[in-house]
């Protein structure tokens, strides 16, 4: 074996097993100088006991033959009780230990916590780190018996593989298609089908039967060693079907690194979900990735988000009619089925592309040591930076809360003045929470620490909590992330500025969720609590200066100028508040609470013309839904909040026309026309592909037994006509519905029988859009309507 000093790479995958009569944790790492198995011995798995219960759990250790050993140790817990720390020498024993004291109510410490994550946050890694030890070369990749590990801040350069699967729809494969990126650049196209050789200009290796089709690309994997796998539903589609199929051939697919066996865990809670095993390498779903990277889209099929993103997408759209044309290819035309497949994969990672996925979701894991393909996991990103440093201040993390009940306010919603407003300027609290955090020290270790302080030398709360003003570890994380947020803006780095702000801002959510270690109502109250003060606070010294504030929501406040003012006007005044607010808020709270206020307001945006609607049926203002007309990047733009416009569950033309009459409204031009126009078009039929709802079934359609709204209705009668076609059930397990309302009801748009109820669609959907502004200019829809019928 030669030793190796210092060198870097970035974590992929991580599992702890027992060899023999130890614990070993496998890192699989990409460097530079391709794939690293690092391997960690000598290291015991341990829990943390109370000093109290060490005669109860050493009998009964002695009692079932569970050796280990018992540690001092200068942890405490949060209410100052002694401990002992509790090691093993597998993870068996580990394991029956935990099992045992549980089931005689013995309280124990961080013992829910993956071995193979500890042994990185003991170290403070997260995703980089840089490793000495013994290493032996071999088959692709080199094997290093860890001495050294630490954390070390590096830009992987990944071998990323674009895959996807065509198939019958009983899901027998026809062919699959592999593009791959090398790190400099280069790409490589594959693709490989079952049936006869043809001549063709694409590099096709052509096979047997699907036996055949797996073990090719069993020699592909092992011969080009993709780092990563994107794809579309590539998780719980491609993969799973490719074990499915390699299980009906009794055959497993050792794709793995090291030939390691790729395995399939399902999903406690959906059996339409489930976790790929599959060490040594990555597999990134581009639908999970987007949605992680907060890019939200009406629909998520590969073509639509390929249309919306690059202008193109799948030429065949029905899926249906897809899984039909891609059978009839494999048998009459494999050479277009093979330029169809490979043309999914160039969309995949084009999309990966345009949107920075993997950076993004490698900035993500270098900041929070998630791994790359966990896409939520905000309590554990919390716990992976929080619990080390913890450790470092003489804590041991709480156990999760039995029985607790989030009871902290949200975010401040202030009662809206409706109104049709001439210039509404918005200013906004830059990253209000975040900043509270910072400024007031709320922070699980400063809480502890501040009930035991004197009251007079903390920083007070809410419901009770105090915060100390020298013992915190959060706020130091904030600002760390916050500065380092800044850099990325500077140098326009979007993907490590998104990837922070995502953390920055789940950290409320971590602290007021039951299902963290660390939930307390005071954090979290000390936090919104704080936030609804702030805003109120705000509001009075903006009203003080003589101006209105119409609108307040978490930490966006609207303020009414009243006076008609220029563009330049406008924004000098605005500019003038956020100044005097900043000044006044870092010399209230100097002066109150002896802290450095964080707290930043910025100039958002000034509405030349802005509706803030009425609740529907009543004179109160509605929250969270307006509409406003402001001057940006040289010309006029529309911004809808909550409204019709921005709601998948309103159709094409509730949209259209809510866009179109509000653009003439708020450019003070006379709207009877375009209403009249719109109308007559639809009963025409003219807008006829403007008039589909597409809603989601968000339970099973056999669930929906008290109710039967509109698209249970038509998701009902298309699994019914499926039936009666030979097809399989498409709704069953939830999905997403398109339908159309009919002279006789909700109908699915692919199977359609009666006309279309164009009346419905005026009352159900115009009206409602109309009426929300039409009476600021002094009009009803009604009798625009009445005028209209008048002229037949």
């Amino acid at each position: 074996m030669t030793y190796v000093a210092h060198q870097t790479g970035f974590l992929l995958t991580r599992q702890s097993r027992d060899v023999g009569a130890q614990v070993q944790v496998e890192y699989w790492l990409a460097t530079a100088e391709g794939p690293v198995r690092l391997l960690l011995e000598d290291e015991p798995p341990s829990f943390y006991l109370l000093l109290k219960d060490k005669e109860r759990a050493l009998t009964l250790f002695r009692q079932h033959q569970l050796h280990g050993r018992l540690r001092t140790t200068s942890l405490q817990t949060f209410h100052q009780d002694k401990l002992l720390n509790c090691c093993f020498a597998t993870l068996a024993v580990y394991h029956r230990a935990i099992e045992l004291l549980h089931l005689h109510q013995i309280e124990i410490y961080e013992s829910d916590l993956r071995f193979a994550d500890v042994c990185l946050m003991n170290r403070f890694i997260t995703a980089g780190m840089r490793f000495s030890g013994q290493y032996r070369q071999r088959a692709g990749y080199r094997e290093v018996k860890v001495t050294a590990l630490e954390p070390a801040e590096i830009v992987p350069a990944f071998r990323v593989l674009s895959l996807d699967l065509e198939c019958a729809m009983s899901g027998e494969l026809y062919s699959v298609a592999l593009l791959l990126r090398e790190p400099d650049g280069r790409e490589l196209s594959q693709v490989i089908m079952v049936g006869a050789s043809q001549p063709s200009d694409m590099n096709i290796e052509w096979v047997q039967d699907e036996f055949a089709l797996l073990l090719a690309l069993e020699r592909w994997f092992l011969r080009h060693d993709p780092d990563l796998i994107i794809g579309w539903n590539v998780v719980n589609f491609d993969f799973r079907l490719l074990l499915r199929r390699a299980e009906f051939h009794k055959h497993p697919l050792r794709w793995g690194r090291g030939q390691s066996l790729m395995r399939w865990r399902p999903s406690r809670i959906d059996d339409q979900q489930g976790q790929l095993l599959l060490p040594g390498r990555m597999v990134l779903d581009g639908i999970d990735a987007l949605k992680s990277a907060t890019f939200r889209f009406d629909r998520y099929g590969l073509e639509s988000v390929a249309q919306a993103l690059l202008g193109r997408g799948k030429a065949i759209h029905d899926p249906d009619d897809r899984v039909a044309e891609i059978t009839r290819l494999f048998h009459h035309d494999k050479l277009a089925l093979a330029h169809y497949n490979l043309e999914d994969c160039r969309l995949v990672l084009e999309i990966f592309d345009k949107c920075h996925l993997i950076p993004f979701l490698c900035l993500r894991s270098q900041l929070t040591g998630l791994e790359l393909d966990r896409y939520g996991g905000s309590v554990a990103a919390f716990t992976h930076l929080y619990l080390p440093r913890l450790h470092q201040a003489g804590y041991i993390a709480p156990n999760l809360p039995h029985g607790a009940i989030a009871t902290s306010p949200g975010g401040y919603v202030m009662n809206s003045l409706p109104g049709f407003y001439h210039d509404v300027l918005v200013l906004d609290f830059k990253s209000l929470y975040p900043s509270i955090i910072r400024t007031f020290h709320v922070d699980p270790l400063a809480l502890v620490t501040g009930l035991q302080e004197p009251e007079a030398e903390t920083i007070p709360g809410y419901i009770g909590g105090r915060f100390s003003r020298r013992h915190h570890i959060l706020p130091g994380l904030i600002d760390h992330l916050w500065q380092a947020r800044e850099q990325a803006k500077n140098e326009r780095d979007q993907a490590r500025s998104q990837a922070i702000k995502i953390l920055m801002n789940a950290f409320y959510g971590v602290m007021g969720s039951v299902g963290c270690r660390f939930f307390d109502p005071r954090l979290a109250s000390g936090i919104t609590m704080r936030g609804h003060w702030i805003m109120q606070e705000t509001r009075q010294f903006i009203e003080s200066h003589g101006y209105t504030v119409i609108y307040g929501d978490t930490d966006s406040t609207f303020v009414w100028l009243k006076n008609h003012v220029t563009p330049e006007q406008a924004q000098q005044i605005g500019k003038q508040l956020v100044e005097q607010i900043n000044q006044w808020w870092k010399m209230r709270l100097k002066q109150e609470l002896q802290i450095d206020s964080c707290l930043e307001l910025q100039f958002e945006r000034h509405y030349h013309r802005f509706l803030m609607p009425t609740l529907r049926g009543t004179e109160l203002g509605s929250k969270k839904r307006y509409a406003g007309l402001c001057h940006e990047n040289g010309e006029d733009k529309l911004i809808f909040k909550g409204m019709e416009t921005v709601r998948s569950d309103w159709t094409e033309l509730a949209k259209t026309f809510q866009t179109g009459l509000y653009e003439r409204i708020f450019m003070e031009q006379d709207p009877r026309a375009f209403i009249r126009e719109t109308i007559e078009k639809t009963q025409r039929g003219e807008l006829d592909e403007c008039l589909v709802y597409r809603k989601r079934l968000r339970r099973k359609l056999d669930d929906y037994d008290k109710t039967q709204p509109p698209h249970v209705r038509a998701a009902r009668l298309a699994d019914q006509i499926r039936q009666q076609r030979g097809l399989p059930p498409r709704y069953q397990h939830r999905g997403w519905i398109e339908y159309v309302i009919t002279t006789q009801g909700p109908e699915p748009v692919a199977y359609r029988q009666h006309p279309l109820d164009y009346q419905h669609y005026i009352e159900k959907q115009l009206k409602p859009v109309a009426e929300a502004i039409l009476p600021h200019i002094n009009l009803q829809f009604d009798q625009i309507v009445d005028t209209q019928l008048s002229l037949f």
